[in-house]
């Protein structure tokens, strides 16, 4: 029979790996708990059910020590020291890495309704407190304050015709001329939107955007800007030097 080795330390911390994975995760154990209480904390870390369980210590260095083979026995009886691994063997005949794929995992899939009718969901909780979406004065607010603003681009861009020169004067940005190319709404964003076709290549693009093309331009020639950063002038066309070779 072994020898009963009592630690005056508490806890230990070990490795618990299993037969059924291929992980090994880190745990910290109370010494005075019996091996039937370990096998139940087990459970929850490798799948396996307490009773398909055998265990086996092994230490630091990787090398067998004994089996945990008395249920009633404290794990501190046995010689585990910070580091040992304990190794779960699963006689329940599941299949390795089944608690591993996650493909066999049922996916739990809630309806628009079912979910309406939760009292204690996000929704719920949104709705009771007039908050988000459900706050009707603040909507109301934001919508009149994007309809203002639709208001005031299409008020900019109707003094603002294609072919015109111009300048974009946008804060922060140094002053570029070029020639109107398109006015009007978007497909990539919303809102009116000028077409530049800058001279010389200060832009993002040819007058293609996500696959449309709005008009026609080198590449880097074009942009997009709002029409309240448009100036419409008799500009003459700047040559910045940047195609000039070196």
């Amino acid at each position: 029979m072994s020898s009963v080795i009592i630690s005056s330390a508490p806890l230990v911390t070990v490795q618990v790996s299993s037969s059924l994975n291929s992980f090994t995760a880190e745990k910290r154990l109370d010494r005075g708990m019996t091996l039937a209480e370990l096998k139940g904390k087990l459970e929850l870390v490798v799948g396996s059910p307490a009773s398909c369980m055998d265990l086996k210590l092994f230490s630091i260095d990787n090398n067998f020590i004994q089996n945990l083979d008395q249920d009633d026995a404290l794990l501190g009886s046995y010689p585990v020291d910070n580091g040992c691994r304990i190794h779960v063997i699963d006689k329940s005949g599941a299949q390795v890495g089944q608690f591993e794929d996650l493909s066999r995992v049922e996916k739990f899939e809630l309806s628009d309704d079912a979910y309406e009718k939760r009292s204690e969901s996000v929704r719920s909780f949104l709705k009771r407190n007039k908050m988000g979406k459900f706050n009707e004065e603040e909507a109301s607010e934001k919508a009149a304050e994007q309809q203002r603003k639709l208001e005031e681009e299409k008020l900019a861009a109707e003094t603002i015709t294609t072919g015109s020169r111009c300048e974009v004067r946008a804060a922060g940005q140094p002053t570029k001329r070029g020639t109107v190319m398109y006015v009007g709404l978007t497909d990539f964003k919303p809102g009116y939107w000028v077409g530049i076709k800058y001279d010389e290549p200060l832009g993002k693009h040819n007058g293609s955007v996500e696959g449309k093309s709005y008009f026609e331009c080198g590449p880097k020639y074009g942009a997009f800007v709002k029409p309240q950063h448009v100036v419409v002038g008799d500009f003459s066309e700047e040559d910045y030097g940047l195609d000039d070779e070196m």
